[in-house]
């Protein structure tokens, strides 16, 4: 299967202005860019013409969950006006996060309940992980257990970076959740120890081992790969080695 290749925005929100990032990264391949909030937030139209003009598309955005539970038709308006489907909440702050199942659960019917709504406009909606959702809770479960189980109309971006920190196995995360993941962020690590970038690497130079992964892909849901880095410290060289060695494992 042809992958799309989609920049994570959040890569370089430190090196403003980001549309003038976005001639350099179709030069280098990419296909599309996923924004978070609030880089698409001030005039959603503005920001598609200008990923239009350099020849990119979105294909995801993130946005917060609340704004998918308490303003469900503006989020869905920004989708359409930004020409994707997708829609991703990709986090929740640990002063709003509960710590037993029944919390993990209601977020998980929230979900569902969002992606019913989104449905109804021809829109998705999918999870992003981080490192919390991999926490072992008091029955044995884990929250991504909860927030992917109430409904498989909720999908998933799995980012496989944030499951190694986790300490989880990405391979059995991409098995499990096949049938759900629409996106995989090719987030890597550096070696332990590592302090510099936040101890994240450029797609291929870390830890992390592609190769095994890669083969799972396409029993996937997944039409793109994400590209993404917490902290770079020259963003285009992280983007140009994580889409070249991306190129690279795909052949």
């Amino acid at each position: 299967m042809d992958y799309k290749i989609s920049y994570q925005l959040y890569s370089s929100r430190n090196f403003p202005p980001l549309p003038a990032q976005f001639p350099r990264l179709k030069a280098m391949g990419y296909d599309a860019v996923e924004p978070w909030l609030p880089a698409y937030e001030a005039d959603p139209a503005l920001f598609r013409r200008q990923l239009e003009d350099a020849g990119l598309a979105c294909l995801g955005f993130h946005m917060p969950l609340t704004g998918l539970v308490n303003e469900p038709e503006r989020f869905f308006d920004i989708a359409e006006t930004l020409g994707t489907t997708l829609l991703i909440p990709p986090f929740v702050k640990p002063e709003d996060r509960g710590t037993g199942v029944g919390y993990w659960k209601s977020l998980g019917d929230r979900l569902a309940e969002g992606a019913q709504k989104a449905a109804r406009r021809g829109l998705r909606v999918a999870w992003h992980n981080h490192d919390f959702e991999y926490e072992v809770l008091e029955d044995g479960s884990r929250p991504i257990d909860h927030i992917l189980g109430a409904d498989p109309s909720v999908r998933f971006e799995i980012d496989c970076g944030w499951v190694t920190r986790a300490g989880a196995d990405p391979t059995a995360e991409l098995r499990k959740f096949a049938g759900q993941i629409v996106a995989i962020q090719l987030k890597d690590l550096a070696p332990a120890g590592t302090t510099e970038e936040d101890g994240w690497a450029a797609t291929g130079d870390g830890v992390i081992d592609w190769p095994v992964l890669a083969p799972l892909f396409a029993a996937t849901a997944a039409d793109q790969l994400v590209v993404e880095h917490d902290n770079p410290t020259d963003w285009p060289r992280f983007a140009k080695r994580s889409i070249d060695y991306i190129r690279r494992l795909a052949a």
